[in-house]
């Protein structure tokens, strides 16, 4: 079996990936000759080598942006890794229907050891990694292609608060979260609050709900859960340095950056 034809086969199943591995053993070809033909469908724009190992089938609907969305591949490569993950950030955003922000880029969750991320021509994926891997919020969806994983709304925007330095800060991140209370539920809360470890970050998700008028219901369930432990100062934008502060509130975070919310 050639490579275009194992790919034609791979497309019928509605299938947008496939190994190294995986050729090999549907091939009877030697290395040498399916290199060769690895390279010239590259060339011709219809399979990207994503990374060492791993490619995307690029089909003609998608072929003008050379392009392939995230969740028709991303469960297929986590698996080939033998790694966990789910999409993250602003690309769960999107998927929760927080559009604000148009992302040029894919952002991926994983479990240590970290991923380099990856730029390939329309392709940008950027992987962060946790030692905390959630044991819940991580919710499965159907695309074309299968299941892939990714953050439930509260997990998504405490990924956001926690991580805003990486994210090009608090005010960049504002207008998702306020696009994503609206997809909040005391469910997603409640499991969320059951096993998450950093409390400066509850705390400035709390303040924040508050600000952004959330439902009273919603940030008062975290706030009964914050009155369980023993609350320190926080600032509400970490590495913000500004002497402007303030921090008189019941979260007890320190308001150390003007809030710039566009919506």
């Amino acid at each position: 079996m050639t490579v275009a034809q194992y790919i034609k086969q791979l497309l019928s199943y509605e299938e947008y990936s496939f190994s190294w591995d995986e050729l090999r053993i549907k091939s009877n070809k030697t290395n040498i000759a399916l290199k060769r033909e690895l390279s010239r469908l590259g060339e011709k724009k219809e399979i990207v080598n994503l990374r060492k190992g791993f490619y995307l089938i690029i089909p003609p609907k998608y072929s003008k942006q050379a392009y392939l969305p995230v969740e028709l591949y991303v469960d297929k490569l986590f698996k080939t890794l033998k790694k966990d993950y789910y999409l993250a950030f602003f690309t769960a955003a999107k998927f929760h229907g927080a559009s604000h922000q148009q992302i040029h880029k894919e952002y991926i969750m994983t479990s240590i050891p970290p991923l380099s991320n990856i730029k390939k021509k329309n392709i940008n994926i950027h992987f962060l990694s946790t030692s905390k891997w959630p044991k819940k919020n991580i919710l499965t969806k159907k695309s074309d292609a299968g299941y892939f994983n990714l953050s439930s709304p509260a997990l998504t925007m405490v990924d956001l608060i926690h991580y805003q330095t990486k994210l090009g800060g608090l005010n960049r991140i504002l207008p998702v979260l306020d696009e994503l209370i609206d997809e909040l539920n005391e469910k997603d809360l409640s499991d969320l609050l059951s096993w998450y470890p950093y409390t400066g970050t509850l705390q400035r998700l709390g303040y924040l709900m508050e600000t952004l008028k959330a439902d009273k219901a919603l940030y008062q369930i975290i706030l009964n859960h914050l009155k369980k432990s023993n609350l320190y100062p926080v600032l509400l934008a970490p590495k913000n340095r500004t002497k402007n502060r303030t921090s008189n509130n019941k979260w007890k975070v320190t308001i150390n950056i003007k809030l710039e919310n566009d919506l």
